[in-house]
């Protein structure tokens, strides 16, 4: 086990293609190898707390909207500006099937060659937030490479779908005219995880309208948060004064148009987020998240692997058959874990 781990870390150190995918699969997999793994980037990450991190982007929006046509694009602007990146594909798709997954390296082909560039496919395996459960530990071993950029192209967005916002520093969310996106994102609450929003497709009919209603809407927002902030304390109201407020763009992302305006975006979104601490809070709370679901997924193995699973099932009948109410259940079973740790 220690001489994979060691290959593996020296491996990416290095950047080398093979040893990044299996580095990402050992983590994605867990058991020792995926454990022992994130534990000496822990530790290397602690030895080398001073050197710039990679800054995360997240894209999403509605499918067909030109998400990994913007990815591609994005690519070569942030290459061609002498910045590394690293890619994270996330597909509905079955990873046995393969399907979209293997579209997003079809579109992004043109960068394979390139040794300062990194794509990975990654199945969400119906994870409802469109991100794959293992999203955080894989952006652990990017960042270990020290990969300037890592764009993760997310699903899509939905009325839950909303979680790319957590793993992302920047999130910007696409639209496209025609859609109906305006509108569906006021209702799914985008408005409030984007830092920007691109209107996609610009050449098409509709588009400035769509650009147009999402600065209405962002401007209202806006003047909610300051007449909310009026009533507050005077530090209160300086964070509410000192907000981002997210910018509009419009781009046709298969011609590069309005490309160097996103990139400059997304630069100016990481200073104001480093200068306001924004950045430092958005990480802690997806470390924070991060530890509560792989907390929630150790005690589900042990109730799935526990030896009184037939008492476990006696109470899932009772419950079924309205004899036990689910409260009772679930505290005899918390009750019944914490006896057999303490044992």
């Amino acid at each position: 086990m220690t001489d994979e781990v060691d290959r593996l870390m020296a491996g990416i150190a290095e950047r080398k293609v093979r040893d990044l995918a299996r580095a990402i699969t050992v983590v994605e997999n867990g058991g020792p190898d995926g454990l022992e793994l994130l534990r000496r980037l822990a530790e290397q990450a602690r030895s080398g707390a001073d050197r710039p991190r990679s800054h995360v982007v997240g894209i999403t929006g509605s499918p067909g909207v030109g998400k990994s046509t913007m990815t591609a694009a994005l690519i070569t602007a942030f290459r061609a500006r002498g910045q590394s990146v690293a890619v994270v594909a996330v597909d509905p798709s079955s990873p046995f099937s393969g399907g979209a997954l293997l579209g997003d390296r079809i579109r992004m082909q043109s960068h394979s060659s390139d040794e300062n560039v990194f794509i990975r496919s990654m199945a969400s395996r119906g994870h409802l937030g469109g991100l794959a459960a293992a999203a955080g530990h894989v952006l652990r071993v990017l960042d270990a490479a020290g990969f300037d950029i890592v764009v993760m192209e997310t699903v899509g967005v939905g009325q839950s779908e909303v979680e790319v916002a957590a793993a992302a520093d920047t999130t910007i969310v696409m639209l496209a005219p025609g859609m109906g996106d305006g509108i569906q994102a006021a209702k799914a609450g985008i408005l409030e995880i984007g830092d920007l929003f691109v209107v996609n497709k610009a050449d098409r009919e509709g588009a400035q309208t769509t650009a147009r209603d999402l600065r209405q809407m962002i401007s209202l927002a806006t003047s909610q948060q300051n007449a909310t902030g009026e009533q507050k304390t005077t530090t209160e109201a300086d964070d509410v004064v000192a907000a981002w407020t997210p910018p509009v763009l419009t781009a046709i992302a298969s011609t590069d148009t309005g490309i160097d305006d996103i990139v400059a975006a997304i630069s100016d979104h990481r200073a104001w987020a480093l200068d306001h601490g924004e950045l430092d809070r958005r990480r802690l709370a997806r470390a924070r998240e991060e530890v509560i679901a792989t907390a929630v997924g150790m005690v589900r193995s042990r109730i799935e692997t526990a030896s009184s699973m037939a008492a476990f099932e006696d109470s899932v009948s009772a419950v079924a058959h309205g004899e036990a109410d689910v409260h009772g259940a679930a505290e005899a079973l918390v009750d019944e874990m914490g006896s057999s740790a303490g044992s």
